[in-house]
């Protein structure tokens, strides 16, 4: 049993649950705010994120290894201090920056060579560095260092690709037990989670999430996911994955999604979830309602007092119009961007309350069909 989690209820596949964390107690389902550089794109501060109902804040590795570098950020006194959040953080391996923005790039046994997308310096990233990184950055949940498989792939590449991955997850977990006994270490209760990685295999998936299942770990993530391949696909894959995954720890879907891909997500066992679509749509004025999705560019909003959502209880609706928004975004002035973004995080995090609500009261189906059917209807 994990010291940890505690599931609450079970409705169907769907999982309430709590995960306790060193930062704070994470009641799950749960959507991750992300803030790559320690910041949520969009002039979004931590302040307001408290007022947002966020319960966990999501950081890059690679990014802030670049810039400001992890060794200023340890100095300041870790992430929390720095960003001044006193809530989890979950702070990504960097490996999936690694091979989407690193253009050349040589994978190793002993880890990755690859130039920095910011100065072209070479940089080098192995399993070890990533959990002192991470380590530096004293996060609460580390993510363990794993190769992102391109999709499509062939079967012998995801094979020989995820069996070395297990491998560094030795690596992770030898290496994040060194650093959590050190005493310079900023948070010496750091938690790690593995990533379940093989591409769109179902075999090879479900063979390593239970291969991984045995290190033992605070939480399990399915990475590799939400990168070109259909819904259904992910969908299938999820289902070949969660059986073989401890019940009794958290499952993280990395980088999903859309209010509809976390429904039915978490139909089928699914605990975390990160995505920047609510942050990228909303600074280009596209806003999540219970009605559909609107875009507040089209000439109908120009003069439209009602809120972005009748009901909504955000701080941007309680107060703002959709002409005054819209009127903001036309100008290119960057409060139009910041309303918009805090609206759809509340949206998403407000929704996840309401998932959570739903599988303790064992109404989950219900809900879900309800709520599918309110965001489909009138997209622009």
């Amino acid at each position: 049993m994990s010291k940890h989690y505690r599931l609450i209820n079970k409705d169907g596949h769907a999982k309430r649950g709590e995960f306790t964390t060193i930062h704070g107690i994470i009641q799950t389902p749960v959507f991750m705010n992300v803030g790559t550089a320690a910041a949520i794109k969009g002039a979004v501060s931590t302040m307001d994120l408290q007022q947002i109902k966020t319960q966990v804040e999501l950081s890059n590795t690679y990014h802030l290894h670049v810039r400001p570098g992890d060794e200023v950020v340890k100095k300041m006194g870790g992430l929390h201090r720095f960003m001044v959040w006193d809530k989890p953080i979950l702070t990504d391996s960097g490996g999936f920056q690694v091979f989407s923005l690193a253009g050349l790039r040589k994978i190793k046994e002993e880890g990755v060579y690859f130039n920095s997308h910011v100065d072209g310096r070479k940089i080098f990233m192995g399993p070890e560095q990533s959990m002192q990184i991470q380590s530096n950055l004293a996060s609460t949940i580390a993510m363990a260092f794993d190769e992102c498989i391109p999709n499509p792939s062939t079967r012998e590449y995801v094979r020989n690709s995820v069996e070395r991955t297990t491998r560094w997850l030795a690596r992770c977990k030898a290496e994040m037990a060194r650093l959590n006994s050190l005493e310079d270490t900023i948070n010496r209760h750091q938690m790690l989670f593995g990533i379940n990685q093989g591409g769109t295999y179902d075999d090879i998936r479900a063979e390593h999430a239970e291969i991984i299942s045995e290190f033992d770990l605070d939480g399990y993530a399915i990475g590799g996911l939400a990168v070109g391949e259909s819904h259904e696909e992910m969908y299938r894959i999820i289902e070949a994955v969660v059986p073989h995954l401890p019940e009794d720890k958290p499952t993280y879907l990395m980088g999903v999604g859309t209010p509809a891909n976390i429904l039915e997500a978490v139909d089928r066992g699914v605990d975390f979830f990160d995505c920047v679509y609510p942050t990228r749509n909303g600074r280009h004025g596209h806003l999540y309602t219970n009605h559909g999705k609107i875009n507040l560019f089209n000439a109908k909003y120009e003069t439209d007092a009602r809120p972005i959502e009748e009901g909504c209880g955000c701080p941007v609706c309680r107060i703002y119009s959709r002409a005054y928004i819209r009127h903001l975004l036309k100008a290119k002035e960057m409060l139009g961007m910041r309303l918009c973004v805090l609206h759809n995080l509340y949206f998403y995090n407000t929704m996840m309350e309401e998932i959570r609500e739903a599988i303790e009261e064992n109404r989950y189906q219900e809900y879900k069909k309800n709520k599918l059917a309110g965001l489909q209807c009138g997209q622009e």
